[in-house]
């Protein structure tokens, strides 16, 4: 019966599961809160158009769609960037602000493996800021935050989108084209890649280079290979700005928490700068994503440069459990029970023990018997008489 069953892509959580999310939040919150972010909440359900009527339009079949009282069609929040942006360029007097959320989006694609269709997300977004050194400080942040959650190993893959941009758009291609074939390139379709530029009229440097792309991985030596690979400005300008990045985060001892990619295959027009992601060996999906994007707000009616990263929650707690760093469900402190008539005593108790910060429970049933019932590092039985520990 269907009734007993979820649809494919989301997932329930239960209260193990629940509780360490709780955990791995409040962590996050402070160390949010520590750096100077404001929280915000952005509404779960916007209007369609607001996504699919912009420049960096999201894909309508990725969108929970339904539709209104009035007739107009409304959808899930399909992005919290694009949401956060909207707020920032529309209701925030000052632009020039840092900002946390801990929201849902729902993708109606995703669905299998890690990839879920509601994806529980904690992120920070850095408006007004530009230059490469808010870009070292916001892949820092990333790195700290992996570690803030109990997360070991980790490390922040690096890229930027103007490599990728500069090389393609060098061969003739259009910004649509040039999306094509990036989508080729993250599919690891050459083939197609190949064929959209040789359409383009693309010379043999230019392939050259596109066909490297996916082995410019690694430290900060692939700088130098990625710059003899192309004379493009754009590129060039971009491996620049990367390698400025690369010595702040070196002066500010990350040099061993991140690594480069100039094949990274995220958009090219959401993304206008670097791009990055977080990475564990046991996820085969990154836990966090993140990068710069100056230009989502204009579409809202004003120009505000930001960067920012979320964190999949739930990616953590799958990362967390194969690392075996998930906590242990602990027992309560302590557990109370008590006779009929005695239920204002044992309430008064049990309140006493949790001002003094234990954590207590106390049972429904009467007797010495409702303890049995209950896993409690110590257990009290009230009576009329007094309160006596078992």
């Amino acid at each position: 019966m269907t009734f007993r069953k979820l649809p494919t892509g989301v997932q329930d959580i239960l209260p193990r599961e629940c509780r360490i999310l709780g955990e791995v939040r409040e962590r996050l919150s402070r160390a949010f809160e520590a750096r100077g972010y404001e929280p915000v909440i952005s509404a779960a359900v916007d209007y369609y158009d607001t996504y699919s009527k912009i420049t960096n339009a999201l894909p309508q079949e990725r969108m929970f769609k339904f539709t209104d009282q009035d007739g107009k069609l409304l959808v899930l929040r399909p992005d919290a960037t694009l949401s956060i942006s909207r707020i920032a360029a529309t209701k925030l007097p000052d632009p020039n602000v840092r900002l946390s959320y801990f929201l849902n989006k729902w993708d109606a694609q995703n669905t299998g493996g890690v990839k879920s269709r509601e994806i529980i997300q904690a992120g920070v977004e850095r408006f007004g800021e530009e230059g490469a050194f808010s870009d070292a400080q916001t892949i820092a942040f990333a790195v700290d935050c992996m570690r803030e959650v109990g997360l070991e190993n980790c490390i922040v893959e690096v890229g930027h989108v103007g490599y990728m941009k500069g090389i393609l758009t060098g061969c003739g291609l259009s910004d649509a084209r040039a999306e094509e074939v990036r989508a080729y390139i993250n599919a690891k379709d050459g083939l197609n890649a190949e064929r959209v530029l040789r359409a383009a009229g693309a010379n043999e440097e230019a392939l050259s280079a596109v066909r490297a792309l996916p082995t410019l991985f690694g430290g900060a030596e692939v700088f130098d290979r990625a710059e003899t690979l192309t004379k493009n400005t754009q590129a060039r300008e971009a491996i620049a700005h990367l390698k400025r990045v690369h010595r702040i985060l070196t002066d500010m001892g990350y040099e061993q928490s991140v690594c480069f990619d100039l094949g990274t295959g995220k958009s090219l027009s959401y993304y206008s700068g670097i791009v990055f992601s977080g990475l564990v060996q046991e996820v085969g999906a990154p836990i966090l994503s993140g990068g710069r994007y100056d230009g989502l707000a204009d579409d809202f009616g004003k120009h505000i440069p930001a960067v920012g990263f979320a964190i999949g929650l739930k990616r953590v707690l799958v990362a967390l459990e194969r690392q075996g760093r998930l906590p242990g469900s602990e027992a309560p402190d302590a557990a109370v029970a008590c006779e009929e008539g005695a239920e204002g005593q044992a309430d008064a108790l049990a309140k006493s023990m949790i001002a003094e910060g234990k954590r207590v429970t106390l049972a429904a049933a009467y007797g010495e018997a409702a303890l049995d019932r209950i896993a409690a590092k110590e257990k009290y039985l009230v009576t009329k008489t007094g309160v006596r520990q078992l």
